[in-house]
């Protein structure tokens, strides 16, 4: 199979689909790869590592769209990229479609196969390609949260860890997943003081059995919420419902109670973002104001580290990669559940139910498909 690697060109993305070491493994496999002039130049990766590792190189992304069979890239698809996708051509990339529209739209109209990381499984209910970005996320979430409470970025002017004799900052995680749990321990570890909340009691066990004193773990409902958000210095939002919108847990009115200066760091802003005044931001300006309470929202932050993000991402993804080049889309998605859970559109039709309910879109599950098709 020819596969394609397209240079990212959402803003401050630096990430790319496929490694040099993972093209490698494509080639050795005997498979093509075609990958566009540059697209490594973020993790350092020049066109002759490629052109090494048994790549070809296309001088810009129209030659990749138009020659590859399956496209492998990190973000979703921007305007001009979803404009070259045809029908039967495989997109293999995060999508995001629950709070997205227009993207959904045009890949609707496109014929494409798009298979989203983000709502692939695993034989433990889990979720393999999302895991290793919301592990990079959840530490950044920390280390961004500490940077915007720095009196020059207008928070509080709090230390994360505190010193002898002088108080840490107050820390409040929502949601324990992967995000959360990540969180956590890059807070505990700079000696904040942690709380964390959430509402499945496997986790909450999980949770404080691994943190003891180091962390509070409460059962979240309104009330702790709320009491906790009025002394809490940093909130970082880690909820994720797979493949729907994030729910919106923090209101406006509720700034209202918070400390002046506090920081909220939205991680769920790529799922439309778990605090109701939360709006992408990018690396290049990532903050804002509410009511005086500052916001991180930006919607690719594992692209600010984009050497280890593309790494612990191939880690995750060339096995599907693998599967879907040796086998054809049609035959890996009819053999692994767990990569056909991935499958969001066909066709033209909307496949994922969450996606379906987010959007207001007609169901057509993969494994009704019309014959033929898959």
């Amino acid at each position: 199979m020819l596969i394609g690697v397209p240079r990212e060109i959402k803003p401050q993305e630096y990430r790319v689909g496929l490694t040099p070491e993972s093209v490698a493994e494509l080639v050795h496999q005997g498979h093509a790869v075609l990958v566009e002039t540059q697209a490594g130049a973020g993790i350092g990766a020049d066109d002759a590592a490629y052109q090494a590792a048994g790549a070809r190189i296309a001088p810009d992304a129209a030659a990749v769209f138009a020659a590859a069979e399956l496209i492998v890239k990190v973000k979703e698809p921007q305007a001009a990229e979803r404009a070259r996708l045809r029908p039967d051509q495989v997109l293999f990339t995060y999508l995001h479609l629950a709070p997205d529209p227009d993207q959904a739209r045009d890949l609707l109209a496109s014929g494409a196969v798009c298979i989203a990381y983000e709502t692939v499984t695993d034989a433990q209910g889990g979720l393999p390609l999302l895991k290793p970005m919301s592990q990079v996320a959840g530490r950044l979430a920390v280390q961004a949260g500490a940077w915007a409470l720095q009196a020059g970025q207008g928070g509080r002017g709090l230390l994360l860890g505190g010193v002898p004799g002088v108080a840490p900052a107050r820390v409040l995680i929502l949601g324990g997943g992967v995000v959360g749990f990540n969180a956590a321990q890059m807070a505990v570890g700079m000696q904040a003081d942690v709380t964390i909340l959430d509402r499945n009691p496997a986790v909450l066990e999980r949770l404080a059995t691994h943190f003891g004193v180091g962390a509070r773990v409460l059962y979240s409902n309104r009330a702790a919420l709320a009491a906790e958000l009025t002394g809490a210095d940093l909130v970082i939002g880690a909820v994720l419902v797979p493949g729907a919108a994030a729910p919106r847990l923090v209101t406006r009115a509720q700034l209202a109670t918070m400390r002046p200066g506090a920081v909220l760091v939205d991680v769920a802003i790529d799922q439309g973002g778990c605090f109701e005044t939360s709006r992408p931001t990018t690396h290049a300006q990532p903050l804002y104001s509410v009511d005086g309470i500052l916001h991180y929202c930006v919607a690719n932050m594992p692209g600010a580290v984009p050497r280890t993000s593309a790494m612990a991402l191939n880690n995750a993804t060339l096995p599907y990669v693998l599967a879907l080049a040796a086998k054809g889309w049609r035959l890996a998605l009819t053999e692994d559940p767990h990569l056909r859970a991935g499958l969001n559109c066909c066709a033209g039709r909307v496949t994922h139910a969450a996606v379906a309910a987010a959007l207001g879109y007609d169901l057509t599950p993969a494994d009704a498909m019309p014959a033929g098709t898959l």
